[in-house]
């Protein structure tokens, strides 16, 4: 039996680090409500939140596979605690890998327009040449860690700098894009060879996701007129610098810019709402051309 966890709070315990981390209640609620949602990639698993009581179904010893939203410290801390096998579970050497590589800086070579901070300076000295950009903390996800600046630092910016640097080693500078769409390209890494899952086109407000539009992969390719050669090269980079050292599903988040251009905006370790909606779009082909989102009732 394949047992599914939604942890959704998998980009803060990240962040955080901690295998003791207590994530904010509103990700936490998010998981229990929602954890269904791994139903639609595993129809025949069970499903279950990393804080739903797991003990008597992992008594019964039927249990053979746990399969993760993402994997993080803090989802093996509490999985242990509720008694699954650690056999069951990737070692600490695996979960230190997976949160390295999903440092924001990892994916600075398929990023030209954006660079890395080391202290406040630096990152006054990108802006005098750039005006307008976004700072991302190293480690964030779903729109946290993020701060828009427009011609100068303000002093909430620059104390956030600081902090930032001293806790994640740096501070990644973007250059502020005119955003038209925002897609993703879903890949599965596994014996270092990495194949496309799919696409996925989305919405969001200041960096926050909000729905996916639901099309298939020959709609989405030709609504962006997007070349191959961009989805090429980054498989190409994830089977050079990431299946070696991970297994597992990708997600490479693009933007298109109002001039055409193609930007890589970030990179995640993990199962996304795009592979999810992916998998609802297949199992459901007649949501096709509506918006689908996790937080309203649209399953």
């Amino acid at each position: 039996m394949t047992l599914c966890i939604f942890n959704p709070e998998h980009d803060l315990c990240l962040a955080n680090g901690d295998r003791n981390f207590v994530p904010p209640s509103s990700a936490l609620d998010f998981a229990v409500s929602n954890a269904s949602l791994m139903g639609i990639l595993y129809p025949d698993a069970i499903c279950a939140s990393a804080d739903d009581d797991l003990q008597p179904l992992i008594a019964e010893g039927s249990v053979d596979r746990i399969v993760a939203w993402g994997w993080d410290a803090r989802l093996k801390q509490a999985l242990l605690k509720q008694g699954v096998p650690p056999s069951l579970l990737p070692p600490d050497e695996q979960l230190e890998r997976i949160r390295d590589l999903q440092h924001r800086s990892t994916i600075l070579p398929l990023q030209p327009h954006a660079w890395r901070a080391f202290s406040v300076d630096e990152v006054r000295q990108l802006l005098a040449g750039e005006r307008r950009v976004v700072l991302k903390a190293p480690w964030s996800g779903s729109g946290r860690g993020l701060r828009w600046v427009d011609g100068e630092l303000s002093d909430h910016d620059t104390a956030w700098i600081a902090k930032t640097v001293a806790s994640q080693r740096c501070v990644i500078v973007e250059r502020r894009l005119d955003v038209v769409e925002n897609f993703a390209l879903e890949f599965y890494a596994v014996g270092g060879n990495v194949s496309l899952t799919g696409l996925s086109l989305f919405e969001t407000q200041s960096g926050v996701y909000r729905c996916n539009i639901l099309l298939d992969d020959d709609d989405i390719r030709q609504r962006l007129q997007l070349p191959a050669s961009v989805e090429n090269a980054i498989r190409q980079w994830l089977r050079l610098y990431v299946a070696p050292r991970y297994e597992g599903p990708v997600g490479v988040d693009l933007l298109k810019d109002r001039s055409g251009e193609f930007f890589v905006s970030e990179m995640n370790l993990r199962y996304t709402m795009g592979l999810v909606a992916h998998a609802f779009l297949e199992a459901h082909p007649e949501r096709k051309g509506s918006r689908w989102s996790p937080t309203v009732n649209s399953l």
